[in-house]
């Protein structure tokens, strides 16, 4: 199995799914965890040098963070419904506390961060939603985090392809500290499929070929993208969402295009 693709597991007794830290993915930006939880079930994280952006990707929960109380969280029953989903914002040096109210799908992003920037739940209104690409490159993206809006070092987008389509495409990288041209971001892909029995590919690769893996996606997996280029496919019958989270020593999202794709942009 590739060293890139997290694969999703059962649920432990805390209801996680899926982890990735810094020191598991051998870089020092990004971690990120996936639960699936029931009520009275917990999950509670001292966010140390992390910021934290909480995800509630489907159901509904409240949570506890900082000095702050967040009641009835939660927008969709699955993330496939096309509406932005509720998420909050904690700081480095603080704790937080989440308590499902029912079935929740919960996903944890985190960066390094130094605490510039206090609790606060983030509005969905202030999450901008926009198509993306032609035919059968169309998807579907919502900024849940974007470098318009206040952190240190996460980046934190969801996007639905729909069955058939190709996303994260023409094939781009940001993997060079050169901006504004293009910027260093590492970043994972939480794949969810609808029907859950489905399946997608992703493919990671460099221009000089040291990395270059194609790997099946399955529900609930994770890619890892150290650095090189990283479209994915969705096969046909089968929508596809995933949840992006980037971080780097700039926070912003500049990319390159794979100078031998980047012509289907311009194709009429």
């Amino acid at each position: 199995m590739s060293r890139l693709l997290v694969k999703n597991a059962e649920p432990n007794a805390e209801g996680r799914t899926v982890s990735v830290t810094r020191q598991s993915a051998g870089w020092d930006h990004v971690g990120f965890e996936c639960f699936q939880l029931k009520t009275g079930q917990t999950v509670t994280r001292d966010t140390a040098d992390m910021e934290y952006c909480i995800v509630v990707v489907s159901g509904h929960c409240n949570i506890r963070a900082g000095a702050e109380s967040f009641s009835d969280l939660g927008t969709r029953a699955s993330p496939f419904e096309g509406v932005p989903p509720d998420a909050v914002y904690v700081p480095p040096n603080a704790s937080f506390e989440v308590h499902p109210t029912g079935d929740l799908e919960l996903a944890l992003c985190s960066a390094p961060g130094t605490g510039k920037y206090p609790v606060r739940r983030i509005q969905t209104d202030r999450m901008s939603m926009e198509t993306r690409g032609i035919g059968a490159n169309i998807r579907h993206v919502c900024n849940i985090l974007p470098e318009t809006e206040p952190a240190e070092n996460l980046l934190v987008v969801e996007v639905v392809t729909p069955a058939g389509n190709w996303s994260s495409y023409p094939p781009h990288k940001h993997d060079v500290n050169d901006p504004p041209r293009e910027t260093e971001l590492v970043e994972t892909y939480y794949h969810r499929l609808n029907p859950p029995q489905g399946f997608a590919f992703q493919r990671v690769y460099t221009d000089d070929r040291s990395i270059d893996e194609t790997m099946t996606v399955e529900n609930g997996d994770v890619v890892l993208v150290p650095r090189g280029y990283h479209p994915v496919g969705a096969a046909h019958g089968y929508d596809l969402y995933y949840l992006n989270v980037m971080a780097g020593p700039v926070r912003a999202w500049h990319f390159t295009d794979d100078p031998a794709h980047a012509w289907i942009t311009s194709a009429k």
